[in-house]
């Protein structure tokens, strides 16, 4: 049970700061400005880990890749530390892997988490700052869609659609993983 107890406070504390690190990268691609409460928030939560990283690690094009292997290094510290605490029954080598599977699914995951919460404020019109770096996040996601799915009684569907490839692709990325890992 304390393993289980450790293993949940590990992916929540991974999930929350790797995730940040995975928002800041998208949000510099995207260009969104960090002048309003959720990049602020970004920032707060991860400029210790993404600055030292920075002196190092190389941007590609408009690709921060100082906050990717931030948020690597972190779920790599969570596998590593789970590795550590199952007393290293399993090879040591699957934990760079194991790390990888999971800062993919960590990305489907937040781009889940940013679609409900895109179609949450669409429903109640919100005119938050809030909203608008949402919605500025979500729009190049949903373009695609919106030009093959139309509008059904004014209603845009595109946002349901994304999150139906997002759960095939999480589906696919875990039998992916179970046959590497077999």
């Amino acid at each position: 049970m304390l393993y289980q107890i450790l293993s949940f406070l590990l992916e929540v504390a991974a999930s929350l700061l790797g995730g940040a690190c995975l928002l800041r990268l998208y949000m510099q691609y995207q260009r969104v400005p960090f002048a309003n409460p959720v990049g602020r928030f970004v920032f707060a939560l991860t400029d210790w880990l993404v600055l030292p990283l920075r002196r190092v690690v190389p941007s590609l094009a408009r690709w921060d890749m100082a906050s990717l292997v931030g948020a690597y290094l972190l779920k790599l510290a969570q596998f590593g530390l789970l590795w550590l605490l199952a007393g290293g029954v399993a090879a040591a080598g699957w934990v760079p892997l194991l790390a990888a599977f999971g800062l993919a699914q960590m990305t489907i995951s937040g781009l889940t988490g940013l679609l409900i919460v895109y179609a949450i404020l669409s429903w109640t019109q919100s005119d938050s700052p809030i909203s608008a770096v949402i919605d500025r996040l979500c729009a190049p996601l949903l373009a695609p869609l919106r030009k093959i799915i139309p509008l059904v009684g004014g209603i845009d569907l595109s946002p349901l659609a994304l999150l139906v490839v997002l759960q095939v692709a999480a589906m696919v990325l875990g039998s992916v993983q179970l046959a590497v890992l077999r």
